[in-house]
């Protein structure tokens, strides 16, 4: 019984069903099973099912954010009994795009394609200089920062980031990622940061990231 609404709560989510998704929780968490084993076996489920897709190119970022609302909305939920159960988040990421830059689209999708790997993601929105994004590191203390650029000149406003990281002495104390159209690995080695593809591939990423951390 339990598998079979816990399949249900993970389809809805593939199939962006925000109503369906709502309603399987609901039921899920009147049977009684608990609200971690709801997000890990069936939510996250549902949303890693999602990513696999769009990385092989069989889903699109219209779908991608209507299955990211389903997810959400089933994570409203059971909120509460997650806080209470002391449930550890994969880790904490800072996600921004940097000054100059507006495109939010992309840098919004790999946020919630992190939070259906279980991390905890504060998007710090777009357009963004590197003293500010500082000051939120040193404020939220984030395990990763992962920044976005869709503008070949805006790129080097990565650099800079990075730069005023290093002279601020936090270098050590978070890993980055980097992201966006015109950015590459050879780009991501030259400024010392690690390369993410597409939103898909950010979740992964970022989890070895945490594993080296």
């Amino acid at each position: 019984m339990n598998e079979n609404i816990l399949n249900a709560i993970a389809e809805a989510v593939l199939d962006g069903d925000v109503a369906s998704t709502q309603k399987n929780v609901g039921a899920a968490k009147e049977q009684g099973i608990p609200a971690e084993r709801i997000l890990n076996d069936a939510l996250l489920k549902g949303m890693n099912e999602v990513g696999e897709l769009f990385r092989d190119g069989e889903m699109f970022v219209p779908e991608v954010l209507v299955s990211a609302k389903a997810l959400q909305s089933g994570i409203e939920i059971i909120r509460t009994e997650l806080a209470n159960s002391g449930m550890k988040k994969t880790g904490k990421i800072l996600t921004v795009t940097v000054e100059g830059d507006l495109h939010d689209i992309g840098i919004k999708l790999v946020g919630m394609m992190l939070e259906g790997a279980g991390f905890e993601v504060i998007h710090m929105g777009v357009d963004k200089p590197a003293e500010e994004i500082i000051e939120k590191i040193k404020q939220c203390e984030p395990d990763i920062l992962a920044i976005s650029a869709m503008l070949t000149t805006t790129m080097a406003n990565m650099k800079t980031v990075i730069d005023v990281i290093s002279e601020e002495g936090l270098r050590d104390k978070i890993k980055i990622m980097i992201g966006g159209a015109p950015t590459s690995p050879s780009f991501a080695e030259k400024i010392g940061a690690n390369y993410s593809a597409d939103a898909s591939s950010a979740a992964i990423v970022a989890k070895k990231l945490m594993e080296t951390a």
